[in-house]
């Protein structure tokens, strides 16, 4: 079949790995992404780097550049079938921009309009159960002017009523089956397919990112979709459940692909219920913009920070471009990791009001990414990684028994984007970042 190229255009960089027939990595290469220009012309860059042709038969895509998908979503009540359809927008790869519940009204519209969403994710009561609040929204969306289109994924016993609503106005939809058929069943993956099947057909070509160079058919998923998709390739080639936290500029990204045992696999004990493949995304955790929000996340989780370590974080959150060069700033970009890591891991792992903690303690493998891991002098990220594993402070049990590995390569993006049409690639793939004892 040939080596196969997978790219990452992201908001800063765009990355790819070249990827062989037995899923070695053959090369590696980054180039800024040049979403000034045409974001083909960073792709270009990255293959005439790794001397790789223009195929566009054995090149795949993700991208969050312009972006990434940004989602609104619209339920029935805050606590139950909103906050359902919430989880599993970011589980889907979905930065989530607006968040609506209850019967819409106008200032409800105007107000989803003005956070500008990609997509809108419509929901709304349980299998048989309440339709009217489902069909008001739909009928407020129909007419209100929203020209994002719309994933119905609501009661599915009044899902084409909503539908034949938005048809009505000429409004883009799709339709699939309820995120929470039951109370306390949230049902991810149908909803997750069509929020990636409309960001593609309807989204990525919408953005103005490239023009006429085939970027558009080339992009297979969102980015952070993407790299969910290869933490379940992981867990599944490890047989065990992973956790991974990917360290950005931006925001801190958690990853957690579990298998429910005992009684979590038969009862469903919260009004909501868990995701068991899952991804949370804290936007006021970041190694450079929000290197600020790092800072004021400690005080509140009680993690003392040194002056220094303030004193750089005012620094790099005001120049984003900032890159360590010497003991002292490695010294502090270690500190900002270690609590970044450690503090999205304490909210990914809390439960929230009424529910019990994530199920992460048996746990085996236990994966960093992002740059500042990536790139840091030799022992950084062991160190960073094993500050969170003792971490006890944040009212879950952590995994202090899981193995500890660092994506240097970036593969969990390329093992999402090869999963559905290579799956053995995929898995050979993520088996060479953490190969397992025995």
């Amino acid at each position: 079949m040939g080596a196969v190229l997978c790219v990452d255009v992201g908001s800063t960089f765009t990355k790819a790995l070249l990827v062989g027939d037995d899923g070695e990595v053959l090369g590696r290469a980054s180039h800024p992404t040049t979403v000034a220009t045409d974001v083909m012309d960073g792709v270009d860059a990255v293959r005439a780097e790794l001397g790789v042709p223009r195929d566009p038969e054995q090149t795949v895509l993700c991208s969050s550049a312009g972006g990434g998908l940004r989602l609104a979503v619209v339920g029935y009540e805050r606590e139950v079938t909103a906050e359902a359809a919430f989880r599993v927008g970011l589980s889907a790869g979905a930065r989530v921009v607006h968040v609506a519940s209850g019967p819409m009204t106008g200032a409800d519209v105007t107000a989803l309009r003005a956070a500008r969403p990609d997509l809108v994710l419509l929901v709304g009561g349980t299998d048989g159960g309440n339709a009217d609040v489902l069909l008001h929204n739909a009928r407020r969306l129909a007419r209100g002017r929203v020209a994002a289109p719309v994933v119905v994924a609501g009661n599915a016993d009044a899902a084409d009523a909503a539908a034949a609503e938005l048809e009505a106005t000429g409004r883009r939809f799709a339709v699939t089956a309820n995120v929470l058929p039951r109370i306390g069943e949230v049902a991810p993956d149908a909803a997750r397919a069509a929020i990636r099947e409309v960001f593609l057909r309807h989204v990525i070509g919408g953005k103005g990112l490239s023009r006429g160079r085939g970027f558009a058919e080339l992009v297979r998923a969102a980015t952070p979709d993407a790299v969910l998709g290869g933490v379940e390739v992981l867990a599944a080639a490890r047989g065990e459940d992973v956790l991974v936290v990917d360290v950005g500029g931006a925001t801190t990204d958690v990853y957690s692909v579990l298998t429910p045992q005992g009684e979590d696999a038969a009862i469903h004990r919260e009004v909501v219920g868990t995701v068991w493949h899952a991804r949370t995304v804290e936007a006021d955790l970041g190694m450079r913009w929000n290197a600020e929000g790092v800072v004021e996340a400690a005080e509140r989780e009680r993690l003392p920070l040194a002056a220094e370590v303030v004193r750089h974080a005012a620094r790099v959150s005001a120049e984003p471009g900032t890159v360590a060069r010497d003991a002292g700033e490695w010294a502090a970009e270690e500190a900002l990791a270690r609590t970044a890591v450690t503090v999205a891991l304490r909210r990914h792992g809390r439960p929230a009001p009424g529910e019990r903690p994530r199920p992460l303690a048996d746990v085996g493998l236990l994966v960093g990414s992002g740059g500042v891991l990536r790139h840091a002098p030799d022992g950084v990220a062991e160190r960073v990684l094993a500050a969170a594993l003792a971490d006890h402070g944040g009212g879950w049990r952590v995994p202090d028994r899981a193995a500890v590995a660092v994506d240097h390569d970036y593969v969990l993006f390329a093992a999402g984007l090869l999963a559905p049409t290579d799956p053995d690639r995929a898995s050979a793939l993520v088996t060479g970042l953490a190969p397992k004892p025995g």
